[in-house]
């Protein structure tokens, strides 16, 4: 229990929500006016910067879920898979799905036959509403514009999710495996994702969480450029963890030719 509080602390102090005293920062106190994880949090506030508050505060609504809004009936498998990757299309990984997946069924006006349409629970998209309209209620006192969008930038969206979850990146290495970034540890993306049986899988990827299984699956990724890391969290991050390893070695070949 005392490492995993260790843990948390440090965690805290990397998403810049304590001082160096243990202090809560400015920082610190308006992520703690969300009912949410200390990284989702972060996120939220996060997206000021990059102009997308509306869509973070969607697609912060879906993963705090906790549970997948996708069901695949085993008679209409091929359907559901079809519709699921439906959300994929244009890029962005898990976490744009969820976006679009919302964003649509908003402009549905929270249709159930939609849901049924498209394989997704009703009951848990509900849900995701009921928490989302109580984001959206107290980003006042954090002085968040709840409208503030930008429903054709992906990117903001990912770097916004990044700013949170920065601790939860691996890269592909050359054994066709990914890695986490700072531990090392060896991780696969979730059969259920999205980007699972992507034919040129992403060199990185930001990931909502690790469930252990049969192995340690990252669950819910996007995908990150690595320049993104240091932009984001240059106290945590040095250019040596982004470095390609195949390029630092390209000089000696040079001169040894």
């Amino acid at each position: 229990p005392s490492d995993s509080l260790i843990r948390a602390l440090e965690q805290l102090y990397a998403l810049g929500a304590l001082n160096d005293r243990g202090e809560l920062t400015k920082l610190g106190r308006r992520m703690a006016e969300f009912p949410l994880e200390p990284m989702l949090s972060k996120s939220v506030i996060a997206s000021e910067k990059y102009e997308c508050v509306s869509e973070v505060l969607s697609t912060v609504a879906m993963l705090s879920l906790g549970a997948t809004v996708f069901y695949r009936p085993k008679d209409k498998a091929v359907h559901a898979d079809t519709a699921r990757l439906n959300f994929a299309r244009g890029g962005g990984g898990d976490h744009i799905s969820l976006l679009r997946c919302y964003r649509e069924w908003a402009d549905t006006e929270y249709s159930t036959q939609w849901c049924f349409e498209n394989y997704v629970q009703v009951r848990n998209m509900r849900k995701a509403r009921d928490i989302r309209e109580q984001l959206e209620s107290l980003c006042e006192r954090v002085e968040l514009d709840p409208a503030l969008s930008s429903p054709e930038d992906q990117d903001s969206v990912i770097k916004a999710i990044t700013a949170g979850f920065f601790y939860n990146t691996a890269k592909l290495g050359r054994s066709g495996e990914y890695q986490t970034v700072k531990q090392h540890r060896t991780v696969y993306i979730h059969p259920s994702s999205v980007l699972a049986k992507e034919e040129e899988p992403p060199g990185w990827l930001v990931y909502f969480e690790l469930a252990f299984t049969t192995k340690e699956y990252m669950r819910q990724v996007a995908p990150i450029k690595p320049g993104w890391l240091i932009e984001i969290a240059p106290h945590f991050y040095q250019e040596s963890d982004i470095e390609d390893p195949k390029a630092k070695k390209m000089p000696k070949s040079r001169r040894n030719a």
